[in-house]
């Protein structure tokens, strides 16, 4: 699959009713040896800026968590490890915040201060997509991603 099917893919997966984090994780998780299932149930939490609290973008978490797949220390003294994964978490999140501004959910919905945090996910309806950024934060995520394994030479172009 190339890079632009990968995005494309994370969009449909978000319109499928998916979260973010879920969106982006799913549409690469097969590179890794993910079921779509292992997929959506590890980044699940991290939709609607982490548990719909509207902190970091879950799309850009989706992507951090992908770059853990990528970069990291898998004992608990590589610090070597920590810091390629650190280093790499703060290049995708740079190039994120370059293109929107910002790495906070509630500041991109435009979201006041004073409105309240609810577990409750909003109805999935086309207002519902026409007035949200997720659909390009999404996409966003998912090519920054996909230009950092073709870069890497781990995807087809």
């Amino acid at each position: 699959m190339t890079k632009e099917e990968r995005i494309a893919k994370a969009v449909s997966l978000f319109k499928e009713g998916y979260n973010c984090a879920q969106s982006v994780v799913g549409a690469y998780a097969d590179l890794y040896g993910f079921t779509p299932e292992q997929a959506f149930r590890m980044s699940a939490s991290f939709g609607a800026g982490i548990g719909r609290m509207r902190l970091t973008c879950g799309a850009a978490c989706g992507m951090f968590l992908l770059a853990g797949l990528e970069r990291s220390a898998v004992v608990g003294a590589d610090r070597a490890g920590k810091s390629a994964n650190y280093a790499l978490v703060q290049e995708l999140a740079a190039k994120f915040k370059e293109q929107t501004g910002t790495l906070c959910c509630g500041e991109l919905l435009g979201l006041t201060k004073k409105e309240p945090v609810s577990a409750i996910p909003e109805e999935r309806t086309p207002q519902y997509y026409a007035k949200r950024p997720c659909p390009r934060m999404i996409e966003l995520a998912a090519r920054i991603f996909g230009d950092f394994l073709e870069e890497q030479g781990k995807l087809v172009k």
